[in-house]
């Protein structure tokens, strides 16, 4: 990047999916859930309300950290984070501060074909606050708190300086979201609010070694809006340097409708929060024999299962990436590829024509109407030369958006290939009288002639006929 180089941590909040809150019992699944449903004495902070640790939070947030190479450690304590903001019932917030559940993990990415372990700090579990909600122009400005959200758990994972750009940023989220999702701890759904990021950066004057403040950047809520808003800030504080002038050390919001951020507050120091311990709250002890209960309780992870789809199935590296990406897909290819027994053919259909309509049509594996059998029977129809593979995909993407069978999506369509030997000699004769000029040619040596007649023929069977048996006639035809 010449001259200038970022140096970029990460604050990651992972929302975990557990049925109740931290420290109460009411539901945890508050998305668009009607505003203050989901509170009781505990979660709002009432005189007298006494919190109770939940254990299936504190099991989910040691199998996220065992599946980022932390350190599990077997005491871990919580503390009070002192603010006062409309959204915070208690004034305070719950967290570890001063005793983590985990510390030192890593996490390894692949950049341009290369692998690149980001350190990890440390992982600790904490509770969420409300969601202030805003209505109304600077004249008639009206602000709403709900405390839904209040007392959510999340496990928050920080990440060393060890980030060198705005691409390397996007991958590790995307890795990180993977990994918590084949884990079953969170849906990792940034525009839902269960990950949210906020992203530190400062930059380095690689020619006099002076670095500037760091910038924390928040109101991030996609994985390309994390990447454009370290490159606008990287861009920002570059410039500044350049012309001398002093980077505030401040907290910037992303702003996607201007594709820029802007100035919210200057950033709080740590003193600043006051921490000390929780204390209506025991240490939470975990014995060795209940850490390796969770360990063990594990999925094959990613890279594990990529490095398998490569061995077992012989699969490109790009492929195995790809599908393996998602744990969903991944289980679904592998029953796909029981009932077709073709791991290549089959990772092609999944690359080009079921990826692809679902990027079209923003869904997720659990919504698709496609079946391991629909492919089987697909391949099927190829073989035994009903369809052409062409055919085959206008047979696909019927099947695709309704999840009938490939056989009847023929019938109903009329798809079957054009078989008929005599017909497909009728049409060639037609077009070798109409075309004189070509039919010389090919007799001089121009054997590519022969596509134009080809595509004659599929032209009038509305691209039915069998291209072998097309070539085969137009051959005999010729005298060859």
């Amino acid at each position: 990047m010449g001259r200038y180089r970022p140096v970029i941590g990460l604050e990651i909040h992972v929302q975990l999916s557990t049925r109740t809150k931290l420290f109460c019992s009411c539901s945890a699944d508050v998305f668009e859930s009607e505003p203050n449903t989901h509170i009781c004495p505990v979660c709002t902070g009432q005189p007298g309300a006494l919190p109770v640790t939940n254990e299936e939070a504190v099991e989910y947030a040691v199998k996220a950290a065992y599946a980022l190479n932390f350190e599990v450690h077997e005491y871990s304590r919580f503390d009070r984070k002192n603010y006062f903001y409309p959204d915070l019932p208690k004034g305070y917030q719950i967290t570890q501060y001063f005793h983590p559940i985990a510390t030192k993990g890593y996490l390894e990415i692949d950049v341009d074909g290369k692998k690149k372990k980001i350190r990890l700090r440390r992982l600790h579990i904490e509770e969420d606050a409300g969601k202030m909600i805003h209505e109304g122009d600077s004249m008639n400005a009206k602000s709403f708190v709900d405390f839904n959200r209040a007392g959510v758990p999340l496990v928050e994972i920080v990440t060393e300086p060890d980030i060198e750009s705005p691409k390397e940023a996007r991958l590790f989220l995307e890795k990180l979201r993977s990994i918590v999702r084949y884990i079953g701890v969170s849906s990792g759904d940034m525009e839902k609010g269960a990950l949210r990021c906020d992203a530190n950066i400062s930059v380095i004057d690689e020619k006099t070694g002076r670095s500037s403040n760091r910038v924390e950047v928040k109101n991030m809520n996609s994985f390309k809006f994390v990447e454009r808003a370290l490159e606008y800030e990287f861009e920002r504080i570059s410039k500044a340097m350049e012309s001398g002038e002093e980077v505030p050390q401040e907290t910037r919001g992303w702003v996607t409708r201007d594709k820029k951020t802007i100035s919210m507050r200057s950033k709080e120091e740590e003193s600043d929060y006051r921490y000390f311990p929780e204390p209506d709250i025991p240490p939470v002890i975990l014995s060795k024999e209940k850490l390796e209960e969770i360990r063990k309780s594990l999925p094959e992870l990613p890279d594990e299962k990529k490095e398998r789809f490569m061995k077992d199935y012989n699969l490109p590296e790009y492929d195995a990436s790809v599908l393996t990406a998602d744990r969903d897909l991944a289980d679904l290819y592998e029953m796909t590829v029981k009932l077709t027994g073709r791991p290549k053919e089959t990772s092609n259909w999944f690359m080009t024509e079921l990826l692809r309509m679902m990027n079209e049509e923003g869904m997720e594996v659990g919504d698709l109407r496609v079946k391991p059998e629909h492919f089987k029977e697909l391949f099927e129809l190829i073989d035994s030369g009903r369809i052409t593979k062409n055919m085959a995909k206008e047979v696909f993407r019927e099947v695709f958006r309704t999840g009938k069978n490939p056989s009847d999506v023929v019938k109903e369509k009329g798809l079957e290939v054009v078989t008929d030997e005599s017909e497909i000699e009728r049409i060639l004769k037609e077009a070798m009288e109409k075309n004189p000029k070509a039919v010389e040619q090919y007799k001089n040596g121009k054997k590519g002639i022969m596509g134009f007649f080809i595509g004659q023929v599929m032209r009038a069977t509305s691209g039915k006929a069998d291209p072998k048996i097309v070539q085969r006639i137009f051959k005999k035809l010729m005298g060859e």
